[in-house]
């Protein structure tokens, strides 16, 4: 069970919710000639190409955490800042989680990879409607701690990415998400390249309305044994 601090025109309340679904969008940024560039650099090295773009992996709901840390297995994983949907039953909420990825199983198929980590979700959210109208000015951020020091891994405006209506619209399981249902809404590209880290925070900063979401947590590997 998942638990958020729910802000929706100045006024807070407290809400459970058990996750029905968890859909990542892929490939989800706006300049489609810049993705599939990206798409066949990625090819290059052994990626599959995706079904479509956007692309919408089904992952389990079980998946979502809101711990403070997160075990993987093996060296190979990283996180990366997403918005994220959340409907439920009184209208979709917007926050913020991280699509933590094994990236070496990403190069035999992205949707086993997208299985095999937990997903970290804050636990704090906006009502969507009330940052819809400024959607392409919330900046989204992520730090990485990687050899002991904290680096800027990801940081760019939403412009970069396809609005939420934008995304639900082009769903092949349709436009509507039921309640219970989260959806992740693509990332931004890392600053230096992917790389995995010892920890993992993450900021969703509206400018308009003077306020973030932020998240963090902690990666702990677990050794590969044969």
């Amino acid at each position: 069970m998942l638990t958020f601090r729910r802000s929706a025109g100045g006024r807070e309340d407290r809400i459970a919710l058990t996750p029905q679904a968890l859909v990542i969008g892929g490939w989800a940024g706006r300049d489609e000639a810049a993705i599939r560039h990206h798409i066949e650099e990625l090819a290059a090295i052994g990626v599959p190409r995706p079904s479509s773009v956007p692309v919408y992996y089904r992952v389990a709901a079980e998946t979502l955490t809101q711990a403070p840390r997160l075990s993987v297995l093996g060296p190979d994983t990283s996180g990366e800042a997403e918005p994220v949907v959340v409907s439920l039953a009184d209208g979709l909420w917007l926050g913020l989680g991280s699509d933590h990825t094994d990236r070496k199983a990403e190069t035999i198929g992205i949707a086993l990879s997208k299985q095999l980590c937990g997903k970290p979700i804050g636990t704090e959210l906006w009502r969507l409607d009330e940052v819809e109208p400024h959607w392409d000015a919330l900046i989204l951020r992520s730090f990485a701690t990687i050899g002991g020091e904290r680096q800027l891994y990801q940081e760019g405006r939403l412009a970069a990415l396809r609005t939420p209506r934008d995304l639900m619209a082009r769903n092949p399981d349709g436009p509507d998400l039921a309640p219970g249902t989260v959806l992740f809404g693509g990332t931004l590209g890392a600053i230096g390249g992917i790389r995995p880290a010892s920890r993992f925070e993450m900021e969703l900063e509206d400018p308009v309305l003077g306020r973030r979401l932020t998240h963090a947590y902690d990666v702990v590997v677990l050794p590969v044994v044969s």
